[in-house]
């Protein structure tokens, strides 16, 4: 079978309805008789099983001559081009409604697009020579004159035709044009250097506001930290160009990796003036989808080196790509600068307290949870952190004790950040022996152990990821020299009177205060249920956290009584109140020399 040109295109021109005309054309003779054309289902990094074809319409397929072709669905995500033997020339039309604003999908509006291929473009998958995977793919772009487009596919040229400009683009095979982002918008592109790479920054905020200056100012000089950080553990990338790019709306929080690029998004106030958790919380997601670069796009595990765009590929690994990410991420953002040691530990306080709240870690392992990600993490529900874990969080929290153990091993000197460094220099995708090339559990236990003083922490790294149950922090603590105490709040009255604790999460709406799931131990397990609104507590009206807190003050070890309303009917409930439990979670001391190796700079001054 000959092997087939293509090229994709998209038109922005009912941007006002956010829909997106999208097309293919494929030249080059076909000898089947059937096209097959499919969305990708699923894509590395993103771990979640997408349904593109729900925002799909008017999917029309003719030849060169303009005659009709016959188009039949096929399955969720399949069309079936009929009668195309002897044919060298077919293009394929659809339209796309792009009304979800996430980072792993494409939304268009007035005031921008922000493109995702495998969300956007059908992919032949029967009838056409399968060589086309490794040949290049042709992309253009009609979008308005004003808008400035940024991407990693490689410009060939630009064109003006009236009110719009024709952006014109090729990429090397498939799997760089899947990856690819483009993000177009009136915005000014927003380019600086660091180690001697190009760096591209686009904004864009869901409202229209207006970015403050300053803060952008600032966020390129701590983004700058921290790449020249990422580059003293990684060494200075060979690919010359990384795009950065930022949305911003009112609450929404996500980070996608790309391998040359990021889009993340965040919520507006934190590139705003006086917001400086929200902040730090920016230059966070940016570390860590940064880093992403080298752990998940060219470090992988082994069974993402080829894999089926149509299903899930399951991997006991996740808890390392993204657990592991999240931890070095920001210890990254704490060795470059642009975190401080007390941001730093307020952050592990944060997320200690978070786990345990949750009692997931009894009833799944980290490698469980890394396997089940698609029907756990991302079909989460209001009873899964009493039996599931979020292999994230727990993931960094494993890693922080593999972390420890090593460098109580070391005298300080070796930890994860050099196994992990070690791991990607050995088994990049890049590796020139295919044999080499990614990774699974056996081999980060072999490198873990090849390192000195590591040898016999073999037994660890398999306990973290198969076992159950939470990992030893307290003792990785210690090994730093800190330990981990309780926040002390004076109470010497009746005026510092405690609130009694139903272990509740709260959502409240409309002041109404609903129940949205239980903390780990919560007293009011059988009696309440997420849904319930607490109209009142005995007899004390309820519209908000404040006045819930009130109407339990001085009811520990008390019984209430409480009205709610339950699918919509009133009735009362009794709960026996407990105190909050006390946690101890706060870092205290300043840590010995193994600490302040873990938290060094790598870079040579």
């Amino acid at each position: 079978m000959v092997s087939q040109k293509l090229e994709y295109r998209i038109s922005t021109s009912s941007r006002a309805e956010q829909y997106l005309h999208c097309g293919l054309k494929i030249e080059g003779k076909f000898d089947s008789n059937i096209l097959e054309l499919a969305f990708p289902r699923w894509i590395p990094g993103s771990y979640f099983i997408r349904e593109p074809m729900q925002y799909v319409s008017e999917i029309i397929a003719s030849t060169k001559n303009g005659n009709k072709l016959k188009c039949t669905r096929s399955g969720v995500d399949k069309v079936i081009i009929n009668d195309i033997k002897g044919l060298d020339f077919i293009d394929i039309s659809w339209e796309i409604i792009c009304r979800e604003m996430t980072v792993r999908s494409t939304h268009l509006d007035n005031s921008h697009l922000h493109m995702m291929p495998p969300f956007t473009f059908l992919l032949p998958t029967r009838g056409i020579d399968k060589s086309w995977k490794d040949n290049s793919i042709y992309f253009s772009a009609s979008l308005p004159k004003e808008w400035e487009a940024v991407t990693q596919m490689n410009l060939l040229e630009v064109e003006e035709n009236g009110d719009e400009k024709e952006w014109s683009y090729v990429s090397e095979n498939r799997d760089r044009f899947l990856d690819s982002i483009l993000e177009a918008n009136s915005n000014e592109s927003i380019a600086w250097e660091v180690d001697g790479r190009n760096h591209i920054l686009k904004l864009w905020d869901s409202g229209g506001y207006d970015f403050d200056k300053e803060m952008v100012d600032k966020f390129i000089e701590d983004a700058t930290k921290i790449i020249k950080e990422h580059n003293a553990l990684f060494g200075i990338p060979d690919w010359k160009e990384y795009i950065t790019v930022l949305h911003f709306t009112n609450s929404s929080r996500g980070g996608l990796e790309h391998e040359d690029s990021q889009t993340s998004m965040m919520p507006r106030k934190s590139l705003m003036k006086g917001n400086k958790s929200e902040y730090l919380d920016l230059i966070s997601l940016f570390s860590h989808e940064y880093l992403h670069q080298w752990n998940v796009k060219r470090l992988r595990p082994k069974n993402f080196l080829d894999y089926d765009l149509q299903r899930e590929v399951n991997s006991d690994l996740l808890w390392w790509f993204e657990g592991g990410t999240s931890w070095m991420g920001d210890i990254i953002c704490l060795r470059s600068g642009a975190w401080d040691e007390e941001q730093y530990r307020k952050d592990f306080t944060r997320k200690y307290k978070r786990h345990l709240s949750r009692n997931g870690a009894n009833y799944e392992s980290l490698a469980e949870s890394s396997h089940d990600a698609w029907i756990h993490l991302y079909r989460r529900h209001e009873f899964s952190s009493e039996r599931q874990i979020n292999y994230y969080l727990e993931g960094e929290l494993a890693i922080f004790v593999l972390d420890s153990e090593m460098r109580k091993r070391t005298k300080g000197k070796i930890g994860v950040d050099d196994l992990m460094s070690n791991l990607y220099r050995k088994h990049t995708i890049e590796a020139k022996d295919p044999k080499q090339r990614g990774i699974n559990r056996k081999i980060i236990r072999k490198e873990l152990t090849s390192l000195p003083g590591c040898s016999r922490l073999g037994k660890l790294l398999d306990s973290l990821m198969y076992e159950r149950g939470s990992p030893d922090i307290l003792s990785a603590m210690n090994n730093f020299g800190i330990k981990l105490e309780a926040d002390k709040k004076k109470e010497d009255s009746i005026l510092d009177e405690k609130s009694g604790w139903l272990g509740v999460n709260i959502s409240i709406k409309d002041n109404q205060v609903k129940v949205s799931s239980h903390l780990d131990n919560s007293p009011s397990r059988s009696t309440l249920m997420p849904g319930d609104e607490i109209i009142h507590v005995d007899g004390l009206r309820v519209t908000n956290k404040q006045s819930l807190e009130l109407s339990l003050k001085g009811k520990i070890g008390e019984e209430v009584m409480m009205g709610i309303s339950r699918e919509g009917v009133y009735r009362e409930v009794t709960c026996n109140c407990t105190g909050q439990p006390i946690i101890a979670a706060k870092m205290v001391g300043n840590g010995n020399s193994k600490w302040q190796y873990a938290i060094a700079s790598k870079q040579v001054n």
